[in-house]
């Protein structure tokens, strides 16, 4: 190591630095908006307006997380988005690789036509109006089915998935199992699966983010306040005030109110991202190298 120091040249270390303070910079610029969320849902709200909370919470409190804890909306919300997320991830990620892995076969016959048709839908769509109708035509309105349903499957998700099988489960080893007498169906079970753990980790990465973070849809289809996800919930927090009157029982003058809303939305934000922040380190081995080889060739 000393060596390899020593053969540096001074531009070398000069790159270095820069790079290295730059990274830097960005990363701090990524975490401290977090970070400024999570000590200011600490601190009094008083401080906050002032400007007084920086680097460390100020007038400790947890009156908003007491609030937020106590409220039937937050946990209802709660229980629909992981059941929204478990639901979604499991049909979505079970429709990618069934699509994904035919295609990623040669000898499937037509399977440029059918991503060519694919490829279509990426660039063009009927747009909401129509997909609207569609889903009250089909009596998904106010169920769960309109959240998991109509995004099952992502082209974008089967092309990476394809991509992966085409590079890492080569048609050599297909012909040499289906001579030992091996179905296609036990070689997807036994031989592909096993050997694309990296590939599914990541597709359900994406799929838990894209349920958990997801409003819109929420928002279009369903009307029943009972069924809404956690960030629909947040969503009427944070954009429209509209925090439920139990949080506010016993907060009696409007500036207090203003205040108490204001610490709430702190601590909404830190509940709702805490399970993404646990799941993701388990997944990120498995996920940098499903994304890398993924994109090795189209």
């Amino acid at each position: 190591m000393n060596s390899l120091l020593k053969r540096k040249s001074r531009g070398d270390v000069w790159f270095d630095v820069t790079n290295y303070s730059l990274l830097t910079i960005v990363m701090l610029l990524v975490l401290f908006p977090l970070y400024f969320v999570l000590i200011a849902s600490f601190s009094d709200p008083n401080y906050i307006y002032s400007g007084e909370v920086w680097l460390f919470p100020k007038g400790f409190t947890l009156d908003g997380y007491e609030r937020i804890f106590n409220d039937s909306s937050i946990w209802i919300g709660y229980a629909n988005s992981i059941l929204y997320a478990t639901l979604g991830t499991l049909i979505g990620v079970a429709v990618t690789v069934f699509a994904a892995y035919p295609l990623a076969r040669r000898d499937l016959v037509g399977k440029s036509v059918i991503m060519w048709f694919l490829m279509v839908t990426m660039f063009f769509s009927g747009g909401l109006i129509p997909t609207y109708l569609l889903i009250k035509d089909l009596h998904m309105l106010n169920t769960i089915w309109a959240l998991v349903i109509p995004g099952a499957g992502g082209v974008f998700n089967v092309i990476i998935v394809r991509t992966f099988f085409q590079s890492t489960i080569p048609d050599e080893m297909w012909e040499a199992a289906s001579i030992d007498g091996c179905s296609n169906t036990r070689f997807f079970w036994s031989i592909v699966l096993p050997l694309s753990k990296s590939i599914l980790a990541v597709m359900v990465l994406y799929h838990v983010v894209g349920f958990w973070n997801g409003f819109f849809d929420a928002l279009i289809y369903l009307n029943d306040e009972s069924k809404y996800p956690l960030q629909l919930v947040l969503r009427n927090i944070l954009v429209q005030n509209q925090v439920n009157s139990g949080m506010m029982i016993d907060v009696e003058s409007y500036a207090a109110k203003m205040r108490v809303t204001e610490l709430i939305k702190y601590g909404v934000i830190i509940v709702s991202s805490l399970p993404l922040l646990i799941l993701y380190p388990f997944l990120q081995k498995y996920f940098v190298k499903g994304v890398m080889i993924g994109s090795i060739k189209g």
